[in-house]
């Protein structure tokens, strides 16, 4: 029974992976640069750290199969963005650029599959109000 429960656990990685990898594509696209992927913080990960002209980018990713229990968006709860916030804030310390312009956003993605060329996607820019 437990290798089905691997299985199943790798295969939602590889889709968190490879919904990770598009985010970051779409975003190159549009003028974003990728500094980091999973940055790993004692309080958490950030999926995607970028750059634009402004400053630091740090970006949630989530992606949602079915639209069953609210999509992606409902995916973002308010202890997830204060988990990213302080990683995020612990990213910029270690590297001394703190003083810097910063935001973080979150990039959604609905659909069955992400090769789906029907797969919606939503930038939403400061998630987080308030400046960091």
């Amino acid at each position: 029974m437990a290798p089905a429960i691997n299985s199943a656990n790798a295969e939602r990685q590889q889709r968190g992976q490879r919904a990770e990898q598009l985010a970051a594509q779409w975003l190159c696209e549009r003028g974003l640069t990728l500094v980091e992927r999973n940055y790993l913080g004692p309080g958490g990960e950030i999926d995607l750290v970028m750059r634009d002209q402004r400053g630091w980018v740090f970006v949630e990713v989530r992606y949602r199969q079915s639209m069953a229990f609210g999509g992606a968006a409902s995916s973002l709860s308010n202890a997830k963005l204060r988990r990213v916030r302080a990683t995020a804030l612990h990213y910029l310390q270690c590297r001394g650029c703190a003083a810097d312009e910063q935001r973080i956003d979150a990039l959604l993605l609905d659909g069955p599959s992400l090769d789906d060329p029907a797969l919606q996607v939503e930038w939403i820019k400061s998630i987080i109000d308030d400046r960091f």
